[in-house]
């Protein structure tokens, strides 16, 4: 791994740890700051830093576990890099997918684009 991806890699666990005790500031921090960020969720999305804000707030800690696979950080020089991963989760037999644009600012390594998505997996 570069040393790009191991600064990712250390990020991506961190924000993993984050969303599994729902540890609201912490998760928004993670994401740039601005009203270009884009994530889309499950069964949702956030167009800019105040709607995802707004809908963290609404997020109850979650009553389930995840296993992460096939986890994939892949650096683009030493200022962008792409996480990826798949995922279970002990409420559903569906499986996950993940993936995160983060991007190194001045502030540090923030996500900038993010996609969660669950599928049936046999």
């Amino acid at each position: 791994m570069t040393t790009t991806e191991l600064e990712v890699s250390a990020v991506f666990e961190a924000y993993e740890a984050a969303l599994m005790r729902n540890d609201v500031r912490q998760l928004n921090d993670f994401f740039w700051h601005d009203p270009r960020v884009t994530r889309y969720g499950i069964a949702d999305r956030q167009l800019g830093y105040d709607e995802l804000v707004a809908y963290r707030a609404t997020v109850s800690a979650p009553d389930f576990t995840r296993a992460l696979y096939n986890v994939r950080i892949t650096s683009f020089g030493s200022n962008v890099a792409v996480a990826q991963c798949e995922f279970t989760r002990s409420d559903t037999p569906l499986r996950g997918f993940q993936t995160q644009t983060w991007v190194r600012m001045p502030a540090g390594w923030k996500i900038v684009a993010a996609h969660v998505s669950m599928i049936p997996w046999t």
